[in-house]
């Protein structure tokens, strides 16, 4: 057996299901494996196609928080838009670890301004304001995960 099949047959273990494989001819024998790092990066990617059972476990997380956000609410103007995430992924308030947040609670909106990026797949989506307002409340804490249609933030019209 020659090194170009045997880089074969790496390719074909790599991009298949199977873990280990063994040859034996005469005088030589081969056994391949895959890593084991490989085989639970499958198993981890179960999880990713069963997010959308997660905003059921979500809200029961969040219910000790609901009797102080009802009292706030009472607070706040009736008028108030609540700015919901387009996607699923990964919340970022600012640009990058070093840079300062695109808003902060009290900031003033116009649409079209970035006001937090999400991150799907390695991709980073900025996500800009569709409406113009203050900001009275940040919902998310930065780097969490966040559903589709998930609350981000609450703004009062201008």
């Amino acid at each position: 057996m020659d090194f170009k099949q045997i880089q074969e047959l790496i390719k074909m273990v790599n991009k298949s299901n199977i873990g280990e494989l063994s040859i034996e001819q005469k005088d030589f024998k081969i056994t391949i494996r895959q890593k084991e790092e490989q085989i639970t990066q499958v198993v981890a990617a179960a999880p990713v196609l069963a997010q959308p059972q997660v905003p059921a476990v979500l809200p029961a997380q969040a219910a000790p928080a609901a009797p102080a956000a009802a009292s706030k609410t009472a607070e706040l103007p009736s008028n108030t838009i609540t700015v919901k995430s387009p996607m699923i992924g990964t919340f970022y308030r600012r640009p990058a670890p070093d840079k300062s947040n695109f808003v902060e609670e009290g900031d003033i909106l116009t649409p079209g301004k970035v006001i937090c990026v999400i991150e799907a797949m390695k991709l980073f989506n900025e996500i800009e304001s569709e409406v113009s307002g203050k900001i009275i409340k940040v919902l998310v804490d930065d780097a969490s995960p966040v559903e589709f249609d998930q609350p981000l933030f609450l703004v009062e019209p201008a």
